[in-house]
């Protein structure tokens, strides 16, 4: 007030008075003494800022370059312009899908004397968080101490950073220590648990979040809703069903639509999810991807490939995604000729590089067709390093048609290149054990144990009623 009233002498008595000067008590003074064309003031309490740690706002930025031109100071206009450049260009790599150029830009050694602020830093975690550099986002984290950044930008970005780099625990651990927590907040931490495996642990999050009121957003209805297909928690998801109509979420959000069909359709309920699609005004690609997918699942290819057709009609470009999808639809089906049609296309119509799910997919056609010999030159033949799930689905169709002898020659070959990895000792033992070979399949897995390698066990989830104070219902309709 004083400042703009002109009064600069008394805005300065006060600022000094302010024991602990936030970047708002220091951008205003700043940006008074420019106001009032005290810029040699404005420009030397702008050092005093940075050796007080204290990083600068657009505000106290966008001053500091108008007092340069003004005093002809072109040195220091250019470092003000290029610490606007260097951060604007880490914020566009990072939001830009270019995580790497990011982390290279800000850890160039020719601006280390810049001092990034919360835009900045929140931007590199984003970008540690893509390409799981959990190593960077450990040293930013605390740079961002350091430099005393505590606002909720940064405090979400780092929540986010950890989960997605698997380190639930330590992103838990920030959560706690956020004291107003918003639904940006929340919702790093619920799709955290969600995406590393804590699904009940989500859901509970969900409970708390409503507790507190804390009003859910889109979201966070994609994430509960993920977490209840993943584990097919069919009630938990129709309560949040409900959720959603009630918020008017489904009508505002293609994506909170796309969650409801996929959770309908991986619980195995394609009626329903026939349903959500048929009421969706708007729908994306993996929409499209979903609704096909169901139909694949169930052996249903030709309401698949139906489907497809439909979504070319649309004028919408299919992705890897889709054509992974209608693959798979195929090869549950065995339709061979058009499995290798829809490869052919996507490779050469729409120029799509094919991933390993691709080749799996082609892999399996083949194999469950009896073509062996053909999948195994195929499988020579492709420009990556095949993995369990490719050599799984050729030792299927190897059981299928009982030709023992050629899956005991991949594998053999897998286990010479691999070791190390218990999963192929598990694939040879089991192929054995299909032919009533027993003594063979106990002899490799004995060989896995002398390596000190051990089997991962295998697990089943069923949905009942418990007695605790947690139910799915309970969790989306609390008020």
């Amino acid at each position: 007030m004083y400042a703009k009233c002109r009064e600069i002498e008394d805005s300065r008595h006060l600022f000094d008075e302010i024991h602990e000067r936030n970047v708002v008590c220091w951008s205003s003074m700043i940006v008074g003494y420019i106001q009032n064309d005290c810029l040699k003031e404005g420009l030397l309490l702008f050092n005093k800022m940075r050796e007080g740690l204290v990083e600068g706002n657009q505000y106290t930025l966008g001053s500091l370059v108008t007092a340069c031109t003004k005093l002809g100071a072109l040195h220091q206009g250019k470092w003000f312009h290029g610490y606007f450049s260097w951060t604007a260009m880490i914020v566009g790599y990072a939001q830009r899908g270019h995580p790497k150029e990011a982390l290279k830009l800000f850890t160039d050694k020719r601006r280390k004397f810049l001092l990034p602020n919360t835009i900045t830093t929140s931007s590199v975690l984003f970008a540690c968080a893509q390409t799981g550099y959990l190593t960077m986002g450990r040293s930013v984290h605390g740079l961002g101490i350091k430099l005393g950044l505590k606002d909720a930008t940064f405090e979400n970005a780092l929540i986010d950073m950890y989960a997605k780099c698997h380190m639930i625990g330590d992103a838990w651990c920030v959560f706690e220590t956020v004291f107003d927590k918003d639904v940006i907040a929340w919702n790093s931490i619920i799709s955290g648990y969600s995406q590393n495996g804590y699904t009940y642990e989500a859901l509970k999050l969900f409970h708390r979040m409503r507790l507190e009121s804390v009003s859910p957003d889109a979201v966070t209805l994609v994430s509960v809703l993920s977490a209840c297909a993943s584990v097919g928690g069919y009630r938990a998801g129709i309560s949040f069903h409900g959720y959603c109509m009630k918020a008017g979420l489904l009508s505002c959000s293609v994506y909170v639509g796309t969650a409801l069909l996929n959770f309908y359709a991986k619980c195995g309920d394609a009626e329903c999810a026939r349903l959500m699609f048929d009421e969706m005004g708007e729908k994306n690609s993996i929409t499209w991807s979903a609704m096909i997918g169901c139909y694949g699942i169930q052996g249903d290819c030709s309401r698949s490939l139906e489907l497809f057709g439909d979504m070319l009609k649309e004028k919408l470009e299919p992705n890897e995604v889709i054509f992974t999808t209608i693959l798979s639809a195929c090869s549950h089906s065995g339709m061979l000729g058009e499995g290798s049609r829809y490869f052919n296309t996507m490779c050469k119509v729409y120029n799509i590089v094919p991933s390993m799910k691709h080749y799996a997919c082609m892999v399996d056609l083949l194999a469950r067709a009896g073509r062996l010999e053909e999948a195994l030159d195929f499988i020579e033949k492709i420009p990556i390093q095949p993995d369990v799930s490719l050599l799984g689905a050729f030792l299927h169709g190897c059981k299928l048609h009982s030709r023992l002898d050629l899956g005991e020659v991949v594998v053999r070959r897998m286990l010479e290149l691999h070791p190390d990895k218990a999963c192929y000792y598990v694939l040879m033992s089991n192929l054995y054990a299909s032919e009533g070979r027993w003594g063979d399949a106990n002899q490799v897995m004995e060989l896995m144990k002398q390596r000190g390698l051990a089997k991962l066990p295998g697990w089943s989830q069923v949905e009942m009623e418990t007695g605790d104070d947690f139910s799915p219902l309970v969790v989306a309709s609390h008020s």
